[in-house]
């Protein structure tokens, strides 16, 4: 005789049901992730080449391309998280390591909190006031990275606390024991030991300023000019440095400009370029988890 399954035997109606809904609902996760990309690719792929992706979107020449905002979108990562992921780091580590349990702490949490729960709308209203208007950038790049800068703090904030706080307590025990100072254990346990999660938030927080589009129209503007570039390392060095205060439109911001004016074939390549963004970001969020650090 078959061994009996304690697993299988006596399974009510309900429980069967409620299985079924549980695998269905996951089927139909996967069926619209499969229907969205596979919608966008169909009508924008076409219009993927390498033209597309070196050349600048002019009515006067005729062209349509995502060269300028794929190089507005790389300096507003970079921007936001040269600020961002030293002060959401170092927030965590204050945070989690030396600031306690007071009505201050509470506080703090209870800002983070509701920065994150803040709508981006908002967030490109206040930028464009403080930094456009009252520190004179106006509409620059620079305006928008810092707007973004306060968007994923939050999420930097977050991950690299949750992070911190899945160290095992006997490391810390273990180093202090030996004599090491507070610094010292943060310098060479905590943070080591916490690398994966705040690699994590760091790619989630480029996924997040890759896909933000509202603040972005408030605070860097929709021009898709490339860097003025000429002859020579110091020209070149002066040419990009200088595309940090002008206006640039993010590939979420071009895509909103593309449905506005009717270009749904760019619109939809734009989209497909977001998606596979998006898929990029997912692999290496994955693989920073898998790694031993």
């Amino acid at each position: 005789m078959s061994p009996v399954s304690l697993y299988g035997s006596g399974r009510r109606p309900g429980e069967l049901f409620l299985e079924a809904a549980v695998y269905g609902a996951a089927c139909i996760s996967v069926f619209l992730l499969l229907g969205i990309v596979g919608y966008v690719f169909f009508r924008g792929f076409r219009g993927l080449s390498l033209r597309f992706f070196v050349s600048v979107t002019s009515s006067l020449k005729g062209t349509a391309g995502i060269g300028g905002n794929l190089v507005n979108t790389l300096y507003l990562i970079l921007l936001t998280l040269a600020t961002a992921v030293p002060v959401g780091v170092g927030a965590a580590v204050w945070l989690n390591e030396y600031a306690g349990r007071g009505v201050l702490i509470r506080m703090v949490e209870f800002a983070v909190d509701t920065l994150a729960g803040i709508p981006s709308v908002i967030f490109g209203l206040f930028g464009m006031v403080l930094f456009g208007e009252v520190m004179g950038l106006g509409y620059s790049l620079l305006t928008g990275s810092l707007t973004l800068t306060w968007m994923v703090l939050p999420l930097m904030i977050k991950n690299t606390r949750t992070a911190l706080e899945a160290v095992p307590e006997i490391w810390r025990q273990g180093a202090l024991g030996l004599g090491a100072g507070k610094w010292d254990l943060i310098r060479t346990i905590l943070l080591p030991s916490a690398g994966k999660g705040i690699l994590s938030g760091i790619i989630l927080a480029v996924g997040r300023i890759t896909g933000e589009s509202a603040a972005l129209l408030f605070t860097a503007g929709s021009a898709r000019f490339l860097p003025r570039l000429g002859a020579g390392f110091w020209r070149n060095a002066v040419g990009l440095g200088e595309k940090v205060l002008e206006s640039g439109g993010s590939l979420t911001v071009e895509l909103y400009l593309q449905m506005q004016n009717g270009e749904y074939d760019t619109a939809f390549a734009i989209g497909c370029v977001l998606i596979l963004m998006v898929f990029l970001m997912n692999f290496l969020v994955k693989r920073a988890c898998r790694r031993t650090l």
